[in-house]
């Protein structure tokens, strides 16, 4: 059986500490705890490419850029998302479109969602109406809601070059 559309979904979190910058969607967002992680831990980055690798049953983040390689000790993962489009369409396939959603008490998002639909957008080759960027809180509810970590879920939809 021939497939034309291919959903992925996936899922990231990390811990917010003292020190390191916060990136989301590839942008900066000012805050005064940062995300941590072996790279610059774009937690929602991280779940867009597992949504994507697993779209296609390519494994996860984790398999194709393990935390064990000094090579991606800090790497911008604007790098790493570059990479796996580049192998999706090596396989013949186009990101139809994706959807992020954010969970954080702070900060606020909102006043960035466009600022990230644009850069996910540019990284991909999606066009922007096709790129989704939500945030929602936890109602102070777990890890999110005690603002101890980050989590972003993301959907990806692929369609046969």
């Amino acid at each position: 059986m021939t497939c034309n559309f291919r959903i992925g979904s996936g899922f990231d979190v990390h811990r917010l500490v003292a020190d390191r910058p916060l990136w989301i969607c590839g942008i900066e967002i000012p805050h005064s705890l940062g995300l941590l992680g072996h790279s610059d831990a774009d937690v929602a980055i991280h779940a867009l490419c597992d949504a994507l690798l697993g779209a296609l049953a390519l494994g996860d983040i984790g398999k194709l850029f393990p935390d064990s390689d000094p090579r991606y000790k800090g790497i911008d993962s604007k790098i790493l998302l570059r990479h796996v489009c580049a192998l999706i369409a090596e396989k013949g396939w186009t990101i139809a479109n994706f959807d992020i959603t954010i969970m954080a008490e702070r900060p606020k998002f909102r006043p960035h969602i466009d600022a990230m639909r644009m850069k996910l957008a540019e990284v991909t080759g999606v066009p922007e109406d096709c790129v989704s960027v939500k945030a929602t809180t936890t109602e102070r509810l777990g890890f999110t809601g005690r603002e101890e970590g980050i989590a972003a879920q993301a959907t990806a939809l692929l369609c046969k070059a």
